[in-house]
């Protein structure tokens, strides 16, 4: 099955669960696009927690050093089916080349936008400009500080400061990063609190832009801090972070990945993934059908 097609469908349970948030973002004022922040409401305020490195937090910053990985970064692995390269940044990169990124292959790019509700990455409007003008299918992430504030408070800044989406073909959904916290590795939070943030998290996501987001983590972390719920398996995709030449066991629910973080550093700037299936599918979850 084709993995974009895979998540068009809804989950009943948890649009049971927040019915009425999810209508009110739909019935509400018209949605941000990506980069623009005219329409979104005011997040709501951190707490005396928030105090975090953003600057030091990307896709994976945490993974190497909780999971490790092969000796020698893994080679870009040999997919059994048609497979599209691609890449994650943050200003950590500094300046991308992003014509020499597309002539090397990949084609399609996540980028960090923000990360609680105080913190917007400095080349977010450089990446994702540059990206675009380049041919590049590119979407947006969040990272998650969990214990600062609500999962519904940083989904809104984050859709206010670049997590929107537009039918476009060029647009990913918007992606949730939600990976080993600073100072422990579950953020502070009960496996119960947690489903409960990233279901805040994901809802408010989806009554501002209509997309459920796509969900960025580790077995090992979904497992610890999540129980493994297989919750939301339904309509997030999923990109799985391992670093290695196989992909491994998934999260529970997901029959599949849609994409695959293998390498923190190899052809590409920044990390290395795969989207799983080939180009058109891409196109396609951009397009949400």
């Amino acid at each position: 099955m084709d993995p974009a097609r895979m998540f068009r469908r809804r989950s009943v349970r948890r649009a049971l669960c927040c019915a009425a948030a999810t209508f009110a973002g739909l019935t509400g004022p018209a949605v941000a696009l990506p980069g623009t922040a005219a329409a979104a409401p005011a997040p709501a305020a951190p707490t005396a927690q928030a105090a975090q490195n953003p600057e030091l937090d990307w896709m994976g910053s945490t993974v190497r050093a909780h999971e490790g990985s092969a000796a020698r970064p893994p080679a870009a692995p040999a997919p059994r089916a048609t497979q599209t390269p691609g890449m994650d940044v943050s200003h950590y990169q500094g300046t991308v080349n992003w014509a020499s990124a597309y002539g090397n292959g990949a084609r399609f790019a996540y980028m960090k936008a923000t990360e609680g509700t105080t913190y917007r990455d400095p080349n977010f409007s450089a990446n994702y400009t540059g990206s675009y003008n380049t041919g590049f299918i590119r979407g947006a992430y969040h990272f998650a500080t969990p214990n600062t504030s609500t999962g519904a408070a940083q989904a809104d800044y984050f859709v206010a400061h670049g997590g929107g989406w537009s039918k476009d073909g060029k647009t990913l959904p918007p992606m949730l990063d939600i990976e080993y916290g600073s100072s422990s590795t579950c953020w502070g939070l009960s496996q119960a609190s947690m489903v409960s943030w990233i279901t805040s998290f994901v809802n408010e996501v989806h009554a501002k832009t209509t997309r459920w987001p796509t969900i960025y983590t580790t077995t090992d972390w979904w497992t610890t801090c999540t129980g493994n719920t297989a919750a939301f398996s339904a309509d997030d995709p999923l990109f799985v972070a391992r670093y290695s030449s196989s992909v491994g066991t998934l999260p529970a629910g997901w029959p599949f990945y849609t994409f695959w973080q293998f390498a923190d550093s190899g052809t590409f700037p920044g990390d290395q993934d795969r989207f799983n299936g080939p180009l058109s599918g891409v196109v396609n979850l951009a397009n949400n059908v």
